[in-house]
């Protein structure tokens, strides 16, 4: 049985509505369909583990009902792009926190879980480096015709632009500035201009203004009902000529028949995606070498950030319940 040890915390903005003590001797499962790296495991055990709490696996599993059943009495979850329906929370009554292992964490049901008391955090920083880096790559492959014969042109001297200043569009814009290119970006969440400043960053005052002086422009907006579908055919058609559109966020943002009409208009622009959209085969076959995504989102797909992002969460679930901390809380 769980140890309950009474606990007065002091700092009352960070902690969580639903905490009311000191707890040890939680059970946490740790759910992942493309599992951990072993290192990343062996690390996320003992620090659970060390903190007297039980840890419990299910990896590579097949089918929604082995998660279901996996749940049923568990206080904890850690994920990494499992879905975590109001079904499964349904199925898991002692359920108390889930803890995505990333950033991005739309495969969460945070209004379900909100209702249903349960604190949902992600792991933010986590993968930036490793989204970043693939994020300047994807230019390189395309300005370089996707390292097939013919001419290409450098990113040296070109125009980087960043949509969503967060940790990793200011990655990106660091390393691209490492490149010797000129970098501007927009974020109207970001308040201190300094950021901007300090990094050597020109800070634009609007969408339309950024996409239009974009060479490359990396997308890096989450996936909101503000944001679905709101790149598509009046932004990219303002962007320069041979300008390419560089998509590491969601495929959500895209508005796909906008984009594939610019594409059809104008055969100098190109898109490169980190996730593939609905309509892959389609805009492949119509737009050949101007277009590539990956088969599968990769942006994490690292041993540094699958280590990094894993003993996050661990850390961040014995943080919750040793002191009721909710910094990292996405559904309040």
């Amino acid at each position: 049985m769980p140890t309950i040890v009474p606990y007065t915390y002091e700092k009352k903005e960070e902690k969580s509505v639903y905490f009311t003590s000191f707890v040890k001797g939680m059970k946490v499962l740790i759910a992942t369909q493309k599992p951990f790296a072993k290192q990343a495991v062996d690390g996320i055990v003992e620090i659970l583990e060390g903190a007297g709490h039980t840890v419990v696996r299910l990896e590579k599993y097949t089918e929604s009902e082995q998660l279901l059943a996996a749940v049923a009495d568990v206080d904890a979850l850690i994920v990494r792009s499992d879905k975590v329906t109001a079904e499964v929370m349904a199925a898991a009554p002692n359920l108390k926190i889930v803890v995505r292992a990333g950033a991005g964490y739309d495969n969460v049901d945070c209004a379900t879980a909100k209702e249903r008391g349960i604190v949902v955090m992600n792991t933010p920083g986590q993968n930036s480096n490793a989204v970043a880096e693939l994020a300047l790559a994807m230019m390189i492959f395309m300005s370089r015709n996707c390292f097939t014969p013919g001419t290409g042109c450098e990113v040296k001297g070109k125009t980087l632009a960043i949509h969503a200043y967060g940790n990793v569009g200011r990655l990106v814009g660091l390393k691209g500035k490492a490149l010797g290119m000129n970098v501007i970006a927009y974020d109207p969440f970001v308040a201190d201009n300094a950021v901007f400043e300090n990094d050597g960053v020109e800070r634009v005052e609007s969408i339309e203004e950024l996409y239009r002086r974009a060479d490359f422009l990396s997308l890096h907006i989450p996936a909101t009902p503000q944001t679905k579908g709101s790149i598509g055919y009046q932004l990219v058609m303002s962007m320069p000529k041979g300008a390419t559109l560089v998509n590491t966020a969601r495929k959500e943002v895209i508005d796909e028949a906008g984009l594939c009409r610019a594409l059809a208009e104008r055969e100098d622009l190109k898109y490169v995606s980190d996730v593939a959209p609905d309509c892959n085969d389609d805009m492949c076959q119509s737009f050949g070498k101007r277009v590539f995504s990956t088969p599968k989102k990769m942006g994490a797909e690292t041993a540094e950030a699958n280590i990094n992002a894993g003993l996050a969460a661990a850390r961040q679930i014995v943080d919750y319940f040793a002191t009721g901390c909710t910094k990292f809380q996405v559904n309040r």
